[in-house]
C-alpha cells in the first residue's frame, strides 16, 4: 500500500511536470494570462525561466497576483494589454473532449474573461482530474448576492444540490454556489442555460470556449488531449 506520503509525492511532481510542459508552449514577445490554483502555483513558480519573454495577466487580483509579484514580475491589468497570447490554468475536471469544470478557488468569473480574451487556451491538470463525465467535483456558480437564494432554487429545479460557499467572496463581491448531483451529460448546453439564469455572473463550466490544449502531468511525465 502506498504511503500518504508518497501519494502526495506523485501528485506533486505530477503538477509539476504539467507546469514544466505549459513553460514550453511560451514564445517570445508573450503576453501571457495566469490562471490560480495549485497546479497553476507550480507553472507561476517556473516562470522566472522565461522572464524575459512574457508579459503577464493574472486571473485573480489577490492570489495569482500576490505570487507573481513575489517573483518580481510587473502584473498588468488586462485593459493595457488587449488580446492575450497565451493563457494558462488549471483545472477541477477535464472529460475527453477538453470540456473544464473550474471555479474550485473562486476565481473562476477573472479566468473566464481571460479565456475569452486570449487566442490560446492551455490547460494544466494531474491525472486525477481526469473524468469520463463531467459532474463529480461540485459545478461552481458565481452569482449576485440578493439572487443567490433564487439562483439556487432554480439550480435544484435542474436536479442539482446547491450549497452556499460560506466566508468566501469573490474578486467582484460576489457569492458562490456549489452545485452537487447535476447530471451533466450536455456540457455546452448547460453552460448556456446556468448563465441565462437572471443573478449568475458566470458558470464554472468551460465548454462552448475549451482549452485548445490540455497537459496532463502523471508522476512519470506528462501526456496531452
Amino acid at each position: 500500500m502506498r504511503s500518504k506520503r508518497t501519494d502526495k509525492e506523485a501528485a506533486l511532481a505530477a503538477k509539476r511536470h504539467a507546469a514544466q510542459a505549459a513553460i514550453g508552449q511560451i514564445r517570445h514577445d508573450c503576453r501571457l494570462g495566469v490562471g490560480t490554483g495549485s497546479t497553476a502555483n507550480e507553472f507561476i513558480a517556473l516562470l522566472p525561466e522565461v522572464r524575459d519573454r512574457i508579459t503577464a495577466v493574472a486571473s485573480s487580483s489577490q492570489a495569482t497576483t500576490a505570487l507573481l509579484s513575489e517573483l518580481g514580475f510587473e502584473v498588468l491589468p488586462l485593459g493595457q494589454c488587449g488580446t492575450l497570447d497565451l493563457y494558462v490554468d488549471g483545472a477541477d475536471e477535464t472529460d475527453n473532449h477538453r470540456r473544464l469544470i473550474k471555479g474550485g478557488g473562486g476565481a473562476l468569473t477573472g479566468e473566464k474573461i481571460l479565456v475569452a480574451s486570449s487566442r490560446r487556451f492551455v490547460c494544466i491538470v494531474d491525472e486525477s482530474k481526469r473524468v469520463k463525465l463531467l459532474g463529480k467535483f461540485p459545478l461552481p456558480v458565481e452569482v449576485i448576492p440578493m439572487a443567490r437564494s433564487a439562483v439556487a432554487r432554480k439550480l435544484a429545479a435542474m436536479g442539482g444540490q446547491p450549497q452556499y460557499r460560506e466566508g468566501v467572496v469573490t474578486d467582484y463581491g460576489n457569492d458562490i454556489l456549489d452545485v452537487r448531483n447535476l447530471s451533466i451529460l450536455d456540457p455546452v448546453e448547460m453552460e448556456t442555460e446556468i448563465n441565462q439564469i437572471p443573478g449568475v455572473v458566470t458558470v464554472g463550466l468551460f465548454a462552448r470556449r475549451r482549452p485548445e490544449l490540455v497537459i496532463v502531468g502523471t508522476a512519470q511525465g506528462a501526456y496531452s488531449l
